[in-house]
């Protein structure tokens, strides 16, 4: 069995190692984790911390927006592909409260020959706070 340090650099794992988002030795970073949910994709949480605010107790928009790209990459990643992003698309639906732990999720909604196009949703208290979809161009790594 493989360890990660036994693979090589074009592994998904180690395609960012220093991501923003989700890399463990980003010590400037999210350090979100995400996990193989049972359907298929991603899903991961964010303590949402008072260090990210942007108006008085809520959560930066572009912290929320990163949340979900990272999310949808990682689902990508979990599925041994490597892709950037070629589209973003944020819809805000509530704020997202500072101090209340946020649930992100991500899932591949289709294939089209290089382009992936992903669905993503931040979550908080059972309630969809923000929505996304992205498309993610096939990476030259794959």
């Amino acid at each position: 069995m493989n360890t990660p340090d036994d693979r090589d650099e074009s592994s998904p794992v180690r395609s960012h190692p220093h991501c923003w988002v989700c890399s463990p030795d980003n010590g400037h970073g999210l350090g979100v984790e995400f996990r193989d949910d049972s359907m298929g994709g991603v899903e991961g949480v964010f303590p949402c911390d008072e260090a990210f605010t942007g108006y008085a107790g809520l959560l930066h928009g572009g912290v929320i927006s990163s949340l979900l790209d990272g999310a949808m990459t990682n689902c990508l990643l979990s599925r041994g592909l490597i892709a950037v992003t070629a589209d973003l698309q944020v819809r805000f639906h509530h704020p997202v409260q500072i101090g209340l732990t946020a649930t992100i999720r991500a899932w591949l909604k289709d294939t089209r020959s290089l382009v992936y196009i992903l669905g993503a949703e931040l979550l908080q208290n059972g309630v969809v706070c923000a929505t996304a979809v992205g498309k993610f161009m096939k990476h030259p790594l794959e």
